[in-house]
């Protein structure tokens, strides 16, 4: 049996900043709405560069970088991962609505699918919208978007840390398209 071993940071191989850039992205955009903690920003900008999003969307009352608790947790994805700050999220679902994506609510609905039955297809841009830490995502949002996924929960809890959502849904994106 072969015994595992960490693998050295050299060993990873990873893109510099300039080859990430240029680098092809996975047909998918985080749109984040009143998004109160930074650090989540942070750590979903860090989320976003892992699994090569195009962009991130920051609206509402989002922060934006630069700031320091944003990049404290996006450790330099802050300047990798493209971003836009949008006012009015509902404005925005209608732009990308228009740009050919699928709006992807992020959110406990009536009617919603649960993310292991979602199967994204060949070709198509998804724009997951995840909201505020609180309040989840804005209602009128819920009502425009194409697809409500739910990701499945077992505990006591009945919420996920935004972050984590963006993680969850990420890899489930990436990994679905990967085996396509």
């Amino acid at each position: 049996m072969i015994s595992p071993r960490k693998v050295s940071m050299e060993e990873l191989n990873r893109l510099s900043a300039d080859e990430y850039l240029l680098a092809p992205k996975h047909s998918f955009v985080f749109v984040l709405d009143d998004i109160r903690s930074l650090n989540n920003v942070g750590s979903v900008f860090r989320t976003s560069d892992a699994f090569r999003a195009e962009k991130i969307y920051l609206c509402g009352l989002t922060g934006t970088p630069p700031h320091r608790d944003i990049t404290k947790t996006a450790l330099g994805a802050d300047n990798t991962v493209l971003w836009e700050h949008v006012l009015d999220v509902l404005d925005l679902v209608a732009r990308l609505k228009a740009e050919g994506y699928k709006v992807v609510a992020i959110e406990q609905a009536e009617g919603s699918t649960k993310l292991q039955d979602f199967m994204p297809e060949l070709n198509q841009k998804y724009a997951f919208v995840l909201g505020n830490e609180v309040f989840g995502v804005n209602e009128e949002v819920v009502s425009q978007a194409d697809i409500c996924l739910e990701i499945p929960q077992f505990g006591t809890k009945h919420s996920l840390n935004v972050s984590v959502s963006a993680g969850i849904v990420a890899w489930d994106y990436v990994s679905k398209m990967l085996k396509s």
